[in-house]
């Protein structure tokens, strides 16, 4: 079910001007009036009921532009700005989207709960990334490795750096990794605006049901840009925001015109969208060659 939309900060007065203004007609400064103004008009606000409606006009006129809009926060880069938050955002937006609450570690055995094969399909969206075995492919907001160690198979040759900024996932995958004995994948403790990644590196960057959850979007993309190979793609999966019969909360699905906006703003050609998927958007990108 959809949930109200934010309501965002109003912009904020200029109260000095205000204050101003009031002064102007305020009882106590009668003489200050008189001399700023012509006598006329001065004589015709002693009475108390034009006072006030001249106080409403000039607070309308300071305000009339003033309408609920984004305020940018001085602490944030330009393409972020700042509104209440939702009750699953983090009151922070990037290019007309309120990022999505982090799902914590806490929440892990959804990651790899038994009904995920058949909602998501994830072997078809593995079978749809084209993968060749030397490549070296980023899960990047990997989690537990549910699709890291489903890709690990496919890429002998290469490997898969599984990024997570929760060292409890890390831990998780790596207890994984022991029980199987999966050799190719490396755990990689990103941060909140970096996935630590050595530049030229990766053939393909995935990111499945993450990115909306990312707190700094474009400072994380710009790490994975430089960290691709030139001609280097990038995979999302997301939940489709169009579709409002899809059970997700809503800043947990994004419309496939946001994501392009949002990956174009660094310089991430688009190649498809694969709706082949139940209820995920796949979107496939590349960096120039």
């Amino acid at each position: 079910m959809n949930r109200p939309a934010p309501r965002l900060h109003s912009q904020p007065h200029d109260w000095a001007a205000i204050r101003a203004a009031y002064s102007l007609w305020h009882p106590r400064t009668g003489n200050r009036l008189r001399a700023s103004i012509r006598p006329g008009i001065a004589s015709i606000l002693r009475w108390p009921v034009l006072r006030a409606l001249a106080l409403v006009f000039v607070l309308w006129g300071l305000t009339a532009c003033g309408a609920p809009t984004l305020q940018a926060s001085p602490n944030l880069r330009p393409d972020y700005q700042t509104v209440a938050p939702s009750p699953d955002g983090i009151g922070k937006v990037y290019l007309g989207r309120e990022i999505a609450q982090t799902m914590g570690h806490q929440g892990a055995g959804w990651l790899d709960r038994p009904s995920r094969a058949l909602q998501e399909r994830p072997q078809a969206a593995i079978a749809s990334l084209d993968l060749v075995p030397t490549d070296v492919v980023a899960d990047i907001g990997a989690g537990t490795g549910y699709f890291a160690r489903r890709i690990a198979p496919l890429v002998p040759q290469g490997k898969v750096l599984a990024v997570d900024i929760q060292p409890e996932m890390l831990a998780m995958l790596q207890q994984e990794l022991e029980a199987k004995e999966i050799a190719n994948v490396e755990p990689i403790l990103g941060q909140i605006d970096s996935p630590n990644l050595p530049p030229n590196s990766i053939d393909l960057a995935l990111m499945v049901d993450a990115y909306h959850e990312f707190a700094y979007p474009h400072e994380m993309m710009h790490g994975v840009v430089a960290a691709l190979k030139p001609g280097g793609r990038v995979v999302l999966a997301e939940y489709r925001a169009e579709n409002p019969m899809i059970m997700i909360k809503r800043l947990h699905k994004m419309s496939v015109a946001q994501v392009r906006r949002e990956m174009a703003a660094v310089g991430l050609e688009w190649l498809k969208t694969d709706d082949s998927l139940p209820e995920q958007h796949l979107l496939f990108f590349q960096k120039q060659a």
